[in-house]
């Protein structure tokens, strides 16, 4: 189920690969007699329009060369949500079903379509999977997407090492390498990286600043972000038992809306430091310490030093006891 969701939603993540081809869809768009429909392609955390197509008689078609094998979004609507679809050949057929934000859409043509929707259905293992379908873009963006943000770098390089030499200079895998080197940098044991963000203010606050009395919690949130404000109650009764003994946050928004983050800040009582560049899933810190979902955090001792990761709710509170 949760999968599913990201069928969705315009933050699903994707990448491209090298060879360009020609891509023929036609389809049709159930309730929408004309209008527009429109081929959107991700690039840097971004879903850009890269094509449109008139829809005539419920019909529309696109005739586009593009990078293939690869992920591409299809909506109605480029302010909201989209149903990305597997290219790996053309043609393509697409029956959108625009009444029920897409979720019966049906696609034929694509192997790799076929191959995820039998992957959401079974939720294999992502080590089996991809070496059941190794010369597949699917395991890999499943990898990329929902596995890596919970493994070491070590778990990540084995996985990669399983994936056929086609795939290998996908943004994909290069992202995971990434990923990887920056697991190892932000590794229980080792220092945390120094960052200087804005305050709510503007103020620039550093984020060593705040070492050198008791545990910081880095805490990585946005006010969109449904856990994170299930969680934020939680961090708030932590803060106010142990702040008289050194303990403090330091809140990290993956915002892009500066009146939203402030609005959260006051509603959920966080009376901690806050910090943002207001870039959403560009926040450069977050980019620093490998955060790939939120909410994520990092517990830093008196010297700086990262010791323990992604501590929430009560596993957080048991720490704090041991730890003063």
């Amino acid at each position: 189920m949760r999968k599913f969701l990201f069928l969705l939603i315009t933050g699903v993540m994707a990448a491209s690969c090298a060879e360009k081809r020609n891509l023929v869809i036609t389809g049709t768009a159930k309730g929408v007699p004309s209008g527009k429909i429109y081929l959107q392609k991700f690039s840097d955390k971004m879903f850009s329009v890269i094509d449109s197509a008139d829809i005539k008689g419920g019909k529309f078609t696109f005739a586009v060369n593009v990078e293939l094998p690869e992920i591409y979004g299809l909506s109605l609507d480029t302010t909201e949500g989209l149903y990305f679809v597997f290219f790996d050949a053309s043609p393509v057929n697409v029956e959108l079903d625009s009444a029920h934000y897409y979720r019966d859409t049906k696609v034929t043509g694509s192997a790799s379509q076929d191959l995820w929707k039998e992957y959401l259905l079974k939720e294999e293992k992502i080590g089996e999977f991809i070496r059941a379908h190794p010369a597949s873009l699917v395991p890999v963006y499943v990898l990329y997407r929902f596995e890596a943000y919970r493994m070491t770098a070590d778990e990540i390089r084995s996985n990669i090492s399983m994936i056929d030499s086609s795939l290998l200079n996908t943004q994909y895998v290069k992202t995971l390498r990434e990923l990887a080197e920056t697991f190892e940098r932000v590794a229980v044991g080792k220092p945390a990286p120094d960052f200087t963000l804005d305050a709510p203010d503007g103020t620039a606050v550093k984020f060593s600043d705040k070492f050198g009395c008791g545990y910081v919690l880095l805490d990585f949130w946005a006010s969109w972000c449904g856990p994170c404000r299930h969680e934020n109650p939680h961090i708030v009764r932590i803060y106010n038992k142990y702040k008289d003994k050194g303990f403090d946050v330091f809140g990290v928004s993956l915002d892009a809306d500066r009146d939203a983050w402030i609005k959260a800040i006051a509603k959920d009582s966080l009376t901690w430091t806050h910090v943002s560049d207001l870039r959403g899933w560009q926040c450069a810190p977050a980019k620093l310490y490998g955060v790939r979902a939120i909410p994520s955090n990092f517990l830093i001792d008196k010297d700086g030093i990262i010791v323990a990761k992604n501590l929430h709710g009560e596993d957080l509170d048991r720490f704090l006891i041991s730890g003063f």
